[in-house]
């Protein structure tokens, strides 16, 4: 159907000639700005003719153009009232106007050719064009405009993967352990929509052989939240691998916390164990994160006697450790706070705490006494576990990291 504001035509029917549609997009939409109405009248009768389904509205000048682009196609005149040439097909595209073919009096071939370079989808010269031209032109007109549009979503796809790959690999780093007698293996599934957070986790071997373990997230989901944990991880590293006391190092992440994150109210919960170079105990520092969970005969979280505040919450506190001593063939799980808020099913009960118990302690079970399960098997079959009661992919990031005695 056509229709005009002061004037409607009934469409003719030509089966013969008539150009097939977009299957996607029904009726053409198109904004016919020009100010003569007799160029204006031919335009009608030459899309009636070409027997196209298009939705015309008629404009005269460039300011009510700017006004009316919700539209699939734009038929532009560059000889208007309140706007000439190049500069004003230049507006109607800063404008967020759709395709554009233009409607030039001039038979060279110059100022299509200008307009094209700036950013037209194709130039017609009005006493060379017939029906079946000016629709031919509308229709590929629109389909290159989505083409372009396609292709920019999906360069801004592209990147945002790549950097999304670039935080993973910061948030989630390879541990480095290669002489201790201890295995780390980790496990981590991003939230439903993909979106990385906070989470984060690394293990490093100390050249007096003892291992350092951490755990970490930063509230919220998002790129700030995502590039906050990786810095803080990055930070970690570095102050371990440069000697840094351990005590020493909740009081200085703090500090890289509070001078980087975007807002005031931002806090980060963190746990971290040091293992003693012989393997027989180790020292626990809790940040307002739940405790890690012992792997023995049977699952039991590690008692807890110093429990330290969050890391960018003023208030009084510190980070004292707590001693563990550790049996022969010990196994620790540390994990997210993510682990612990799914819902079971479909319902809203959470899993918490002693869900948590019961599943490390069912996928504890299926494993044969004297068989030996690799660190990352068994931190990727309890968050497969967990996955599973909640009926589907995780709403929040949610990380498990076993690390295990193999002395």
């Amino acid at each position: 159907m056509i229709t005009a504001p002061d004037r409607e035509w009934e469409a003719r029917s030509d089966a013969a000639d008539r150009l097939p549609q977009d299957p996607d997009h029904g009726v053409i939409r198109v904004l016919l700005v020009e100010d003569d109405e007799g160029d204006a009248l031919l335009v009608h009768e030459n899309l009636q003719d070409a027997a196209i389904d298009v939705e015309l509205q008629h404009v005269r000048t460039l300011g009510e153009a700017l006004g009316a682009l919700d539209v699939d196609c734009v038929l532009l005149d560059l000889g208007l009232p309140d706007g000439v040439g190049i500069p004003a097909l230049r507006r109607v595209l800063d404008a967020g106007a759709p395709a554009v073919v233009v409607l030039t009096g001039l038979s060279g071939d110059e100022a299509g050719m200008l307009a094209v370079a700036a950013g037209a989808q194709d130039y017609l010269v009005k006493d060379e064009v017939d029906g079946r031209l000016l629709a031919r032109s509308v229709r590929y007109a629109v389909q290159r405009r989505r083409l372009e549009v396609t292709g920019r979503e999906l360069y801004r796809s592209e990147v945002r993967t790549q950097e999304s790959h670039r935080l993973e690999r910061a948030l989630l780093p390879r541990p480095v352990v290669t002489h201790a007698p201890v295995e780390v293996g980790v496990a981590y599934r991003a939230g439903r929509d993909g979106v990385l957070g906070g989470d984060f986790y690394d293990a490093v071997e100390r050249p007096d052989g003892s291992v350092l373990v951490v755990v970490g997230d930063v509230c919220g989901h998002g790129p700030d939240e995502a590039a906050l944990g990786a810095t803080l991880r990055t930070a970690w590293r570095t102050l371990v691998l440069t000697g840094t006391p351990t005590g020493e190092l909740f009081g200085l992440l703090e500090r890289v916390l509070v001078a980087e994150r975007a807002e005031d109210w931002v806090f980060t919960t963190m746990v971290m164990v040091e293992i003693t170079a012989d393997g027989s105990a180790a020292d626990l520092y809790l940040a307002g994160h739940p405790e890690p969970l012992a792997l023995g005969p049977e699952a039991a979280f590690l008692p807890t006697t110093h429990r330290g505040r969050l890391l960018g919450l003023p208030g009084p506190g510190r980070w004292d450790p707590a001693r563990i001593e550790l049996p022969v063939g010990w196994r620790l799980a540390l994990y997210t706070d993510g682990v612990l808020e799914v819902t079971l099913g479909g319902s809203r009960e959470r899993l918490g705490m002693t869900g948590f118990l019961e599943v490390a302690e069912g996928v504890r079970t299926q494993t044969a006494p004297d068989e030996v399960v690799p660190a990352s098997v068994l931190a990727q079959a309890v968050l497969d576990e967990v996955r599973a009661l909640h009926g589907g992919n995780l709403d929040d990031d949610a990380a498990v990291v076993v690390v295990e005695d193999r002395r």
